[in-house]
């Protein structure tokens, strides 16, 4: 077995890697610079951890929050890695004991935030070998990105400051325009980009449109009813929508917090804490919280209200389901929204840019077609086939063979030579003399008024659900013109048909169906899980969490025990062998879920 491999087995209990994790710590590992593209959830930090390990000397990670510092750096002690974290939350004798740890070699992984680590640059060059250099949430570098922080842009530096260290930029939401800039900011030296597929096909996707208040509350204790005893986010548009939803949900019984940004840090510090240690199982937080955390078992997202950005809605519900278990998300939906967001965006310092990304989330909630399709081809992955675990696909519209129009529409954006965008091409296909048409001559090409039989409004629509399949896309550093794709080519050439969705003219306010949502194990296999025994070993879990002050998923994680409920081990190699286990937590843990897991089978109810 090789080195990387074995790691793999022996610290995280993992038999293989995800897609492209081999070669992209195979690439680290040679001393290269790369980008990463992964979705939250996707196993990003695998991807500079075992290089870390492999590699001589101490890697860095560069991470914006304290909060999800920690909770990387619990998980890896509790795999027996050696690694902490240098921040102003430490007293300053930790941080001396962190760098001396440093210096001496011991430590293998040292996260620090942007800032710090610009002051740390002098001690670091004289007294530290640094391995490899790993910068997390990279999209923070980009004004183009969602969650621009100026500190990121210092990181530049770091090119010539560690000249023959390789670099790692990860992120889990960056659009084209977005990869290239980061590129750029942090000079990375012939980078290789490494993009993982961005779906989730754990996570269902459901939108619901228009329902009131009452009705969006009987939907959310319905949800919280079927997870009980389990984690959960409710997003909200303001801190008054948050404190409001938990004290709704506290009226009701249930376990809720609140988190924002008006709250004192230390109010902030101890409401994370309960709810990444099960006392608090559900939060309701602001759609801006900065509550880094990387706990695995969050089962339901929800969003009280349309997010921002559709790279802001990923990364949010993409906080659910990270072991990979069914999680449900949904959506509400409503024009004030919309209105309060779009004031938001035209107040703010990137007002075009923040105007074009809440329009692409309008486009996602009113969408026709599969939204799972909508989310991947806006991160640049085209997919030919619906995902059956979105609402969407739950309750499809009626389709029709579309192919004729969408030829049409390609055709003109071609002729245009690809430098027009929406409305100019309704407006070709409309045959529309407008003085922006005429101008350019656009006219007296052939394929002007083609489209006249059809309204503006359908056209645009249609334009949309092009958009939304993968035909065209949105070129936003090229004036918001519309670029045919490889996959809008074979439509237009004839090589491939193109289905498109029946457009429904209806009142929003007579939408309010109830729909019935599943979580649907997606794996396509069926295990038999023992529920007796699984809460046995997560109340073994509880306590043992208790006793070390740690949140109960850096123990084990739900799939662990779900593995083990399963599979039912009765030693020690057999329970090594186990999803999650490494070496670590076999000799810290394994006869005590053993001894449950026999008594278990034995019939006896004794530890």
């Amino acid at each position: 077995m090789d080195k990387a491999l074995q790691l793999l087995k022996s610290i995280y209990g993992y038999d293989s890697f995800r897609p492209l994790q081999r070669e992209i710590i195979d690439h680290v590992v040679a001393g290269n610079d790369a980008l990463v593209l992964m979705p939250t959830g996707g196993g990003k930090s695998i991807c500079y951890q075992i290089p870390a390990l492999m590699l001589d000397g101490v890697a860095l990670v560069v991470s914006p929050l304290i909060s999800l510092m920690k909770d990387q750096v619990d998980a890896l002690q509790a795999n027996g890695v050696a690694a902490d974290a240098l921040n102003s939350s430490n007293e300053e004798y930790a941080n001396r004991v962190i760098r001396e740890r440093c210096e001496n070699g011991v430590l293998k992984i040292l996260y620090i935030s942007p800032e710090r680590l610009m002051l740390e640059i002098p001690w670091l060059q004289q007294c530290v070998k640094v391995s490899m250099i790993a910068i997390d949430e990279a999209h923070c570098v980009s004004q183009w990105g969602h969650d621009f922080r100026p500190e990121y842009t210092q990181l530049g530096v770091l090119n010539e400051v560690f000249p023959d260290v390789s670099k790692l930029a990860l992120t889990a939401t960056a659009d084209k325009v977005t990869k290239a800039d980061i590129v750029e900011q942090l000079r990375l030296r012939d980078p290789k980009i490494f993009i993982s597929s961005f779906d989730r096909p754990n996570l269902s996707l459901d939108v619901r449109k228009a329902y009131m208040k009452r009705d969006r509350m009987r939907t959310i204790l319905d949800v919280i009813g079927r997870h009980p005893n389990e984690s959960g986010i409710i997003y909200c548009l303001s801190r008054k929508g948050a404190e409001t939803m938990a004290d709704d949900l506290r009226e009701k019984g249930v376990s809720a917090g609140v988190y924002h940004a008006g709250l004192s840090s230390d109010e902030r510090s101890r409401v994370q804490d309960d709810f990444i240690n099960d006392r608090v199982m559900v939060i309701c937080a602001t759609i801006a919280f900065g509550m880094g955390i990387d706990k695995s078992n969050i089962r339901f997202v929800i969003h009280n209200n349309l997010p921002k950005s559709i790279e802001s809605f990923y990364q949010e519900i993409g906080r659910g389901g990270r072991d990979g278990l069914p999680t449900e998300t949904i959506l509400f939906y409503n024009l004030q929204d919309l209105i309060s967001l779009r004031n938001f965006a035209e107040e703010s310092g990137q007002r075009e840019i923040n105007i074009e990304k809440l329009n692409r989330m309008k486009e996602y909630a009113e969408a026709q077609v599969c939204r799972r399709r909508i989310l991947l081809n806006y991160f640049g992955e085209t997919s030919e086939c619906s995902c059956g675990n979105c609402d969407v696909c739950k309750n499809p519209p009626l389709y029709f063979d579309g192919t004729v129009l969408v030829q049409k529409a390609l055709s003109a954006i071609k002729r245009c030579h690809e430098e027009i965008g929406f409305s100019a091409t309704v407006d070709i296909l409309k045959g529309r003399l407008t003085p922006a048409i005429t101008e350019k001559d656009y006219h007296r090409i052939s394929t002007f008024g083609v489209g006249r039989d059809i309204t503006a409004y359908d056209w645009h629509a249609y334009l949309l659900q092009m958009l939304q399949r993968g035909y065209i896309e949105i070129a936003y550093n090229e004036d918001k013109h519309l670029k045919v794709t490889s996959l809008g080519e074979d439509i237009l050439y004839g090589r491939k048909q193109a289905q498109l969705s029946v457009i429904v003219h209806e009142d929003l306010r007579v939408t309010r169906s109830k729909r019935k949502l599943t979580a649907t194990d997606l794996s396509g296999k069926t295990s038999s899980i023992d529920d007796d025994l699984f809460e046995k070993l997560r109340a073994l879990r509880g306590t043992i969490a208790s006793e070390i002050r740690k949140p109960a998923y850096t123990v084990f994680s739900d799939k662990t025990l779900q593995a083990l409920a399963s599979e039912k081990p009765t030693n020690l190699v057999l329970f090594g062998n186990v999803f999650g286990i490494g070496e670590h937590k076999k000799k810290l843990y394994g006869k005590r879920f053993l001894e449950v897991i026999i008594n278990h089978l034995n019939g006896s109810d004794e530890e």
